[in-house]
């Protein structure tokens, strides 16, 4: 009994902890489309004035070298311990 207990308060930890995630996701999510309709309002209007805007053609791009990734330590990957939070009332 005490390891069903155990068991199901864990996994109700767990089930809350991957909600949090879920929320902030999102959250993320429309904050991001937020910001694209943003730029593309901004856009949208500088295109309206002329002037603003500047031709470019393919000889004016720059091209930027592809950035070094550290080497990862050899090696199996860590298990983490279980995250065990504060979870929100009503969850």
């Amino acid at each position: 009994m005490l390891v069903l207990s155990a068991l199901t308060l864990y996994w109700q930890n767990q089930w809350g902890y991957r909600y949090q995630q879920l929320q902030n996701a999102e959250l993320l999510g429309h904050r991001l489309q937020e910001s694209g309709a943003l730029l593309e309002r901004h856009h949208l209007a500088a295109a309206g004035k002329p002037g603003w805007l500047v031709p470019t053609s393919s000889e004016k791009l720059i091209y930027l070298p592809k950035p070094v990734q550290p080497q990862s330590q050899a090696g199996p990957p860590r298990i983490s311990a279980p995250h065990l939070r504060q979870i929100p009332t009503g969850y």
